[in-house]
């Protein structure tokens, strides 16, 4: 079963922090769609305006434009708000080893702002992003929770860290927490430009260019490649899950394995262009190998991913072939 027929308590508020985002603007959209109100939380420091406006004059839909690094912010953001889906975030691993002390005061803090408005807020359920990122040098595969390694990234870290303060909010003040370990993320409305777009858009944008895809390492590193629909599923099972997953987090992911050299092959058959990748050398930081055992969010959420890799990509080549 899908997210669509979910039912939440009648009149059930939310609050998405970083809805001008990829992932936060695709939860904006189902929950209006679902005809929930949502309030949506950010800075437009990485998100877009352009999302924003998207929503705009859709009933229910309230914009705030505002920094999770600062708490009354943050407060104001969950008055009144039953559900807080947290995924106001800086990403990318190369450029956490460049900010370290931006990437602490706003992943970190900032998380740690928003646990507390909630708490205060008498919110129901606070759902956050975490990542695949926190299993760092763990070779075992599949990716297992409470299976990790040593950390390879500031960014990493971050995630980590919030995993610990959510665990700490559920014990100790009963803010009700769940976290989700995303894995490689993809889909409509993720920004193909910059020095740190996600490998999938920009080998997109790439090849519809004309240019040269540039793959970091060899292309034999593999990802557990998660279509956007898939994580705005667990978002949404999470808010209604049962008790054993508040304090948890959990792998969301497809629960395969693409290597990146089939994914430019998959890619150059599907765009109907024959154009040869650039090998580059490995960005410092980056995990090896991703694959996820998502059974834990199965049995818990009732997590059961709609999109496989092949039905993704060829949804988001539609989309970025009429909005590229």
């Amino acid at each position: 079963m899908g997210y669509r027929s979910l039912k939440f308590p009648e009149g059930s508020r939310f609050l998405v922090t970083g809805g001008a985002g990829f992932i936060g603007s695709n939860l904006c959209e189902a929950l209006l769609d679902m005809g929930c109100p949502v309030r949506c939380l950010d800075d437009l420091s990485t998100g877009k305006q352009a999302n924003v406006d998207l929503f705009a004059g859709r009933s229910g839909f309230e914009f705030v434009k505002g920094d999770i690094k600062d708490f009354d912010t943050c407060l104001a953001a969950c008055s009144q708000m039953d559900y807080v889906l947290h995924q106001a975030a800086w990403g990318s691993v190369p450029r956490s080893l460049e900010m370290p002390l931006f990437y602490c005061a706003n992943n970190i803090s900032g998380t740690l702002n928003m646990l507390e408005a909630a708490r205060r807020s008498k919110v129901k359920r606070f759902v956050y992003a975490s990542s695949s990122s926190v299993y760092g040098d763990e070779a075992h595969l599949p990716k297992t929770e409470g299976r990790e390694g040593g950390l390879l990234s500031p960014y990493a870290l971050t995630k980590r860290c919030d995993e610990e303060w959510a665990g700490q909010y559920t014990r100790h003040y009963g803010l009700f927490t769940v976290g989700l370990r995303y894995f490689n993320v993809f889909g409509r409305r993720q920004d193909p430009d910059g020095p740190y777009a996600a490998v999938i858009p920009r080998f997109i944008r790439q090849l519809l260019a004309g240019e040269r895809p540039v793959i970091y390492g060899d292309g034999e590193q593999s990802r557990d490649f998660t279509y956007v629909e898939n994580v705005v599923e667990a978002n949404l099972k999470a808010c209604l899950a049962p008790e054993a997953a508040d304090g948890e987090v959990f792998n969301i992911a497809c629960g395969g394995r693409e290597r990146l050299i089939d994914v430019c092959r998959t890619l150059t058959k599907a765009l109907a262009v024959d154009i040869e990748p650039i090998f580059g050398p490995e960005r410092p930081g980056d995990i090896r190998h991703s694959h996820a055992d998502i059974s834990k969010a199965r049995r818990i959420l009732g997590y059961a991913p709609e999109y496989d890799f092949a039905r993704g990509i060829a949804e988001a080549i539609g989309w970025y072939r009429k909005n590229l």
